[in-house]
């Protein structure tokens, strides 16, 4: 049986990527590119709806696809820890559905935020330091954010050691953790994961040169959202990641 998509955002360099790999998968079927200016009955006869619009915009565009029996799949920055909830409070009352929120599809992105909830634990100061491209219009980051919060998780509410956080130039708190944003052209993504402790520094680099380092996050959040059910946040959780760094954080 194939699935039904429809990607919107499809008109951004992520969305074209995610109708590329929807079209070239034999179990799926690209039904609508959907943009800021399709209406709200566009898509509808999709059973599955992939968001990677804007972060004003998905919300809504996810709570209509729940209400007309849809599943989706988030691929939108903005979802902050509260917003989750509300979404996870919405589907414990629709079971038979399921949201799959990925912050970022890249392979090596996952791996250095399960590495940095690994090392979280040991080091008294941690900071994040993110970049991206100058088109990204929010900050921190939805990958930033979703680390910060990781590494707090792992942490046990033991809080950090961050100076001065109180002055702007020492960037935003996101779950006690420092976050700072840079928006420079010449960037796709980058992402560093500072330690610090008694005489060393470990640092934590990734780097997205291109969108095609998406492409099988892409593929492995699509082949997952037609038996997804309930909230899963997290490319980690497909991948079997989130258990293995605890794991690793519990030594």
């Amino acid at each position: 049986m194939t699935n039904r998509v429809a990607v919107s955002g499809s008109t951004g360099r992520l969305g074209a990527l995610v109708c590329e790999v929807v079209e070239q998968h034999p179990d799926f079927e690209l039904v609508a590119r959907l943009r800021s200016t399709s209406g709200p009955e566009e898509g509808a006869d999709a059973d599955i709806v992939i968001d990677v619009s804007r972060p004003d915009a998905s919300p809504g565009i996810v709570d209509r696809a729940l209400a007309r029996g849809q599943q989706v799949v988030v691929g939108t920055s903005g979802w902050s820890a509260a917003l989750l909830a509300e979404l996870a409070a919405k589907l414990e009352r629709t079971p038979e559905r399921g949201v799959i929120v990925v912050p970022n599809f890249s392979l090596g992105s996952v791996l250095g935020t399960a590495l940095a909830r690994i090392a979280a634990p040991y080091f008294d100061a941690v900071e994040v330091v993110e970049a991206h491209h100058p088109g990204k219009v929010d900050s921190p980051s939805g990958t930033a954010v979703r680390t910060a919060e990781l590494m707090a998780e792992a942490r046990g509410g033991r809080p950090v050691e961050a100076p001065f956080a109180d002055q702007p130039a020492r960037g935003e708190l996101v779950a006690g953790i420092p976050v700072h944003s840079l928006r420079l052209a010449g960037v796709v993504a980058k992402q560093e994961v500072r330690f610090g402790g008694p005489g060393e520094v470990l640092t934590l680099t990734h780097d997205t040169h291109s969108n095609e380092a998406y492409r099988a996050g892409v593929r492995a959040a699509l082949e997952a959202a037609p038996g997804a059910r309930g909230l899963t946040v997290g490319l980690d959780a497909l991948l079997g990641l989130h258990g293995a760094a605890l794991d690793g954080g519990a030594r």
